[in-house]
């Protein structure tokens, strides 16, 4: 099939990838427009934008998805289906130009967790499973009809960061099993049952705020589904300090006087912090404010952690 490429972020280079090594040909890539980043605030292109170019793919990049000159472009490629991967929400006057309709790959087991955040929003809720579905694309957010789904299991120990690299492997196999199969008119796809839905919006910045009133299965969970990005955080000594990874300690702390946030043991690798559920969790890796990310170890030297001291 003749395909035109909408996306943005990495998770979508190994499905645009797939899709290149295939029988099938992408006409064009549409992507966000260039954006200013680093202490120079030059412009960087997405990795979908770098992928593009390097395969001599022509790459459209427009400010408003509504913009008549744009929609007339995409008109011009005749493409007979449109496949969405880690993009903007697109508008019916784009979604309904192919024949074939406008295919989108989502990482999670629709009809959970629709939205922006799905990988995140699994593990901070301590979920044991995910996955990818490949939908047609209507009007609502994730709300299309089903064609093809595969599952993943999450171990107590998973990190967003590696769930996201999984399902982009999985997604773009399961995409290019799902172009196969349209050819084959072997789908026949599936209405979501709304009553089963659960949302997954993006994540903000108060949600990666660590709270230790909190019980230590939460705390952990949640450290762990915003790790690398945007990480969680807490405040020590007045400043920022991220937490990347930690570990779940499942004894019950002796000492009742201890007190939620409150650093209550010292060792090598790791310091343990006092949970609202009397329980504790370890903190293995962290970065302060103005610092590179680090293991605990480096922090407790160079900071000269103390026991007693609050996270807040």
């Amino acid at each position: 099939m003749k395909i035109i490429f909408m996306g943005t972020p990495h998770f979508a280079v190994a499905s645009l990838n797939k899709i290149l090594l295939s029988e099938h040909e992408v006409l064009a890539v549409v992507t966000v427009p260039d954006k200013p980043q680093g202490r120079g605030q030059k412009l960087k292109a997405s990795p979908i934008k770098e992928t593009a170019l390097n395969h001599g793919i022509p790459v459209l990049q427009p400010e408003d998805l509504n913009d008549v000159d744009f929609i007339e472009s995409l008109k011009q490629f005749k493409a007979d289906l449109y496949i969405i991967v880690a993009f903007r929400i697109l508008p019916l006057s784009v979604f309904s130009i192919p024949e074939r309709g406008t295919l989108n790959v989502h990482s999670s087991l629709l009809p959970k967790y629709r939205g922006a955040a799905p990988i995140n929003r699994v593990i901070m809720n301590g979920e044991n499973i995910s996955g990818v579905t490949t939908m047609l694309i209507d009007r609502k957010v994730d709300t299309g009809q089903i064609l093809m789904q595969k599952s993943v299991n999450i171990p107590d120990t998973m990190t967003a960061g590696e769930l996201h690299d999984i399902l982009a492997v999985m997604g773009a196999e399961l995409l290019l099993e799902t172009l196969s199969k349209l050819e084959e008119n072997a789908i026949v796809p599936i209405i979501q049952d709304d009553e089963l839905a659960t949302k997954a919006p993006k994540i903000k910045k108060i949600d990666c705020k660590l709270d230790f009133i909190c019980n230590s299965k939460e705390i952990y969970n949640k450290i762990r589904g915003l790790s690398p990005y945007p990480a969680s955080f807490c405040i020590f000594r007045g400043k920022v300090l991220k937490i990347f990874n930690s570990i779940l300690n499942i004894d019950s702390i002796k000492n009742k006087y201890n007190v939620p946030g409150q650093i209550i043991k010292i060792n090598k690798n790791s310091f343990a912090v006092c949970c609202g559920d009397g329980k504790s969790i370890k903190i293995t890796e962290v970065q302060p404010e103005g610092k590179k990310r680090m293991p605990v170890q480096a922090f407790i030297n160079g900071y000269k952690v103390k026991s007693g001291e609050y996270l807040e």
